[in-house]
């Protein structure tokens, strides 16, 4: 490839060092997609023969197939599948071949292979997302008619609908998902014809390759095409958010599910046992989830501590964004295909979640607002409240034993109108205010939830399945 300019092979050591043939032998199909698009382009810029653009394109099929099947496999003394995919065509087509690497870097290769399959893999990401988001929403709808109860500092707070609860993480991969649609459209941008740096002296139609390739147009910048990782970052960013929006909800589900708080039941199929109690039910899959986030955040922070040193345009350091690239792709697509339905298998412990307001604590706010109606200031009523829970404790007593003539010697306020509907549903229901717990106002964020489905099916059906 460059032996011209040097007088000794390089070193064994050498090419195994800097081989990235481990991690980039996946881009194969992609790079050959870009390929097709460049030979087309010299084509329509007189630089090929039409009789070498067919053999080209045919070649690059060829090949594409040699590599599906398994028979072409990758030689390590060719570095990267970028000269593996070059050499082999020109095996077959003998200095044809050799013509495909003009007006091309391996810069600009680089950058639209990856962003090829960066593409493809983020349609695929932003599917799974949608029935992801379809999951939630699902239970969010079965299980709105359910009270339990809601919790600030893991401790009980109020009692809230289940359905509430649900679309409260709905609505926070929904703002991931259009984190994602926004890192679909910044990298959709088409760098072929940047070549190492500085353009080509060739006439080539750069607009053509980008339409080739179904890219809403050519990057700007020759030397920032090259050197540009940015929509790396932007993916990672959907990703580091979306993986800790799955942390939170999965460390929800461990909680919730426990012994000790049984509000929800976690189904089987997705827990395993114990080799030793057979008592056990573990939420493994769960576990794994939370604790496979951490290596996305780290490969976040790898790509940005990389980027922050490199002077422009390419260096050889970005080969390495692509082994972080491809873990946090592989976690990604392993969280989702998990997730989806294990949250469709969820059910709600009924007896677990009634337990949770036995001494109907839960309610104290509500004798408070309810104090406040009758005129009494917040903070006094919040004092009164406070004292009559005091009070119970010390007596052993609880707020739904509690006969009209108790609260008025606590709280003289209190009437009989509140006493009858002091009731963790009557509270759910009272609260009205535009994104609170009330079923109303859930059964609206339920119509607003499959609003955004919509949406997210119509931008899917803006996007080719496959490029050219």
């Amino acid at each position: 490839m460059w032996k011209g300019r040097f007088s000794e092979d390089t070193a064994d050591v050498v090419l195994k060092f800097t081989q990235s043939l481990d991690m980039d032998w996946h881009l194969a199909e992609a790079d050959i997609k870009g390929s097709k698009a460049h030979v087309k382009t010299l084509a329509s810029a007189g630089l090929i023969t039409q009789e070498e653009e067919k053999a080209l394109l045919t070649g690059l099929d060829q090949v594409l197939d040699e590599i599906k099947s398994g028979k072409l496999e990758p030689l390590i003394k060719l570095e990267d599948v970028h000269m593996n995919i070059e050499a082999r065509l020109t095996e077959i087509l003998g200095d044809i071949g050799r013509k495909l690497h003009t007006a091309r870097s391996r810069n600009d290769q680089i950058a639209t292979t990856l962003r090829l399959f960066l593409r493809e893999q983020l349609l695929e990401i932003a599917s799974k997302v949608e029935t992801f988001l379809e999951s939630i929403l699902d239970r969010a709808e079965n299980h709105m008619n359910f009270v339990v109860p809601g919790y600030t500092h893991l401790r009980r707070a109020q009692p809230i609908s289940m359905g509430h609860y649900w679309m409260s993480h709905f609505w926070a991969f929904a703002r991931d998902f259009s984190r994602l649609k926004a890192a679909l459209e910044a990298l959709n941008e088409c760098p072929l014809g940047s070549a190492a740096l500085a353009g080509s002296t060739f006439p080539l139609d750069r607009h053509l390759s980008a339409k080739l390739l179904r890219f809403f147009k050519p990057t700007e910048n020759s030397i920032d095409s090259v050197a540009n990782r940015d929509y790396i970052a932007d993916f990672y960013h959907f990703a580091s958010l979306f993986l800790v929006h799955c942390s939170r909800l999965a460390e929800d589900l461990i909680i919730y599910s426990s012994d000790e708080f049984g509000i929800v039941q976690l189904p089987d199929a997705f827990c395993t046992g114990s080799s030793i109690m057979p008592q056990k039910k573990n939420p493994d899959v769960l576990e794994l989830v939370r604790g496979k986030v951490g290596q996305v955040l780290g490969s976040y922070m790898d790509l940005l501590i990389m980027l922050k040193g490199l002077p422009l345009a390419y260096n050889r350091d970005l080969q390495e964004d692509k082994r972080s690239l491809m873990n946090v792709l592989q976690t990604l697509h392993g969280i989702l295909d998990v997730l989806s339905p294990l949250i469709l298998k969820v059910e709600i412990d009924v007896d677990g979640a009634s337990k949770a307001f036995e001494d109907g604590f839960i309610l104290a706010t509500d004798v408070a607002d309810y104090l406040v109606l009758k005129g009494v200031p917040f903070r006094k009523a919040h004092w009164l409240v406070g004292n009559a829970i005091k009070w119970c404790l010390n007596e052993g007593k609880n707020f739904l034993d509690l006969s009209l003539e108790e609260w008025r010697s606590l709280i003289p306020q209190f009437d009989e109108e509140i006493l009858e509907n002091l009731n963790p549903r009557s509270s759910v229901e009272r609260r009205k205010t535009y994104g609170g717990t009330a079923f109303s106002e859930v059964m609206r964020q339920l119509s607003e939830g499959k609003k955004i489905i919509e949406e997210v099916e119509k931008f899917l059906s803006l996007w080719p399945e496959d490029v050219d």
